[in-house]
């Protein structure tokens, strides 16, 4: 082949492979670094970053809802806490309040909400349908004597228990749980009807049954009519205070009249009232059962019971 043969060869050639650099050079990317990454595969790598990084946020995001609703629920845990300890403490200052006849002024500010939550809530009811099952239960595993001597004693004026009730010293005084007058009247009906229950549920024993309360013998006849219209009777005995006892502590009124029960041969099994009056002293027989009160009431002015309603 002659020179000029050859030369024209060698353009073509170079040309040749110029064109194939262009071509590969067109189908690759290059980075500083000398590396060459196919074009498809630097569109899924950052694809592939671009997943990831909203991965990252989507986790941190969720990460801080997570650390805000532990945040609610610690402080939801935290209050619960407090109203529990709170109503525990109301609840035990309640009892001595009962125990040592505090006065009112005596009682925690903080016990206001409290004690009417207690009631509202439905604490109390639980609390009496204890009390009645606890009694209920005692009373079905022992049985009276045929001679109708064992009997159980039952503080009658938790039946009449109103905006009114009686105090140590034979007075009235008014009911009033802290100025709410539709927690008193609540309170009053829940322990009306527990008492009614439980009343029912020791005749239907075959206990015999001796009422006490603190009213005035002057008032029988109303008491009776009250009874009766509440569904109490069948009783043994209904004690009522004489003249002479007006003037008593209620306390020793009703050791008083413990004390002649059993010198007439009478076996006193069971004492219930919700007034520590009624259970304390001697001559308590066997048991006694307390039902539970508001955990304050707030007593006004005492007035004289001929003031009152008879």
């Amino acid at each position: 082949m002659s020179g000029y043969g050859h030369q024209i060869e060698r353009e073509y050639s170079a040309q040749t492979l110029s064109s194939r650099g262009s071509s590969e050079m067109a189908s690759h990317s290059t980075f500083e670094s000398g590396i060459y990454i196919p074009s498809f595969a630097a569109m899924m790598l950052i694809a592939a970053l671009v997943t990831v990084g909203v991965s990252l946020i989507t986790l941190l995001i969720t990460l801080l809802v997570m650390l805000k609703s532990c945040e609610s629920r610690s402080a939801g845990v935290v209050e619960v806490w407090k109203s529990s300890d709170d109503y525990s403490y109301c609840k035990l200052f309640a009892l001595h309040a009962e125990l040592n006849r505090l006065d009112i002024d005596s009682f925690p500010a903080i016990c206001k909400d409290v004690a009417v939550q207690y009631i509202k809530q439905g604490q109390y009811m639980r609390d009496l349908n204890i009390t009645v099952g606890i009694a209920e239960r005692y009373l079905g595993t022992v049985k009276p004597s045929h001679d109708g001597l064992d009997v159980v004693l039952m503080d009658i004026d938790d039946l009449f228990l109103s905006e009114f009730y009686y105090t140590d010293d034979g007075l009235l005084a008014r009911f009033n749980l802290y100025g709410c007058k539709d927690c008193s009247k609540e309170a009053t009906n829940l322990k009306r009807v527990s008492f009614v229950e439980l009343y029912m549920k020791i005749r239907a024993a075959g206990w015999p049954l001796a009422l006490l309360s603190r009213k005035p013998e002057k008032l029988r006849n109303t008491t009776v009519e009250q009874l009766i219209s509440a569904g109490c009777s069948g009783w043994s005995s209904l004690i009522m205070r004489s003249d002479d006892e007006m003037p008593m502590d209620s306390c020793e009124y009703f050791t008083r009249r413990r004390g002649v029960m059993q010198s007439e041969g009478f076996h006193i099994t069971a004492v219930i009232s919700s007034q520590m009056d009624a259970l304390t002293g001697p001559y308590l027989g066997k048991r006694i059962f307390k039902f539970p009160n508001p955990i304050y009431y707030n007593t006004g002015h005492p007035m004289e019971s001929r003031n009152l309603p008879q």
